[in-house]
């Protein structure tokens, strides 16, 4: 699910930032310290708190010298309606994860000829920071965007609301290229975000055909998902949870008791208008 690896950037010349240094792995460590030797570094940037992403970056911060910088910890930017879920999914999260500065949206950071400006895009993961690079008109963009695959989303740390604002903010941008956390560059950054706001509301269609048939997940992935490989059906089933819950808050659709993984849900009729709270349904 990271394609090549994760990429870690490292942006300007006299003085650098360092963007997501990875997984802990020591030959990956030696070569981001290797490639800053005798050039200041301003910060490490992290732009979530994902196992591929961020326990690289304490023991590199001990040897450059250099403060991690992140939007918080592995908790931090949640929605109400995720801290109200049961503690379920935390799939791959740094719960150690804590930065040295935090950066909220808009903060920015700077060194000889480059800003990076932070841009709060929650949805894969609710500390999850996007960095525009203001001079190279690009933008550093994690797991949000990426070019090979969408990304998954998987409750609580993972809100389908909140990655939809995310993709009309990053659309928004003066962009020209986006560089992703895994796979190459995205040369088409609107359309792109464009394309995965598209397939995000396609999903929903589906999902929503799906509850006329069956009110049970595993069911609704068989479905949805039947011309996926079963081995990421356990990340379809997040992703399933995810859309319900989205579903939900919309007056859409609603469970029988607690909106987790192994409740029944059913579909309400189309009416988007209907408060969630008129509906009794969702606990």
């Amino acid at each position: 699910m990271t394609a090549e690896g994760t990429n870690t950037y490292i942006l300007g010349k006299s003085e650098v930032a360092i963007i997501d240094p990875g997984p802990m792995l020591d030959s990956h460590l030696a070569a981001i310290v290797d490639a800053v030797a005798g050039r200041r570094v301003v910060g490490i940037l992290v732009t979530h708190a994902h196992r591929d992403h961020s326990p690289a970056a304490a023991p590199l911060a001990r040897r450059v010298g250099a403060p991690v910088m992140a939007f918080g910890t592995a908790a931090a930017g949640r929605s109400e309606a995720m801290r109200a879920l049961p503690a379920t999914g935390g799939e791959g999260v740094d719960t150690t994860f804590a930065p040295d500065v935090a950066l909220p949206d808009g903060a920015e950071v700077a060194g000889d000829g480059w800003r990076l400006r932070a841009i709060w895009t929650p949805g894969h993961m609710a500390n999850h920071l996007s960095f525009h690079w203001i001079e190279g008109r690009a933008v550093f963009t994690g797991d949000t965007v990426m070019g090979w695959a969408s990304t998954l989303i998987s409750p609580p740390d993972g809100d389908v609301g909140q990655y939809m604002t995310s993709l009309d903010r990053l659309e928004a941008t003066d962009a020209r290229r986006f560089h992703p956390g895994h796979g190459d560059p995205v040369a088409a950054p609107a359309a792109r975000c464009r394309e995965l706001r598209t397939h995000r509301r396609t999903r929903e269609a589906e999902i929503l055909a799906a509850l006329d048939e069956s009110d049970r997940i595993p069911d609704i992935v068989a479905r949805v998902y039947a011309d996926t490989p079963p081995t990421l059906h356990v990340a379809a089933a997040r992703n399933v949870l995810a859309h319900l819950i989205h579903l939900a808050e919309q007056g859409r659709a609603a469970s029988d008791g607690p909106p987790g993984p192994d409740a029944l849900w059913r579909r309400f009729p189309e009416n988007p208008q209907v408060p969630l709270a008129q509906t009794g349904r969702l606990g």
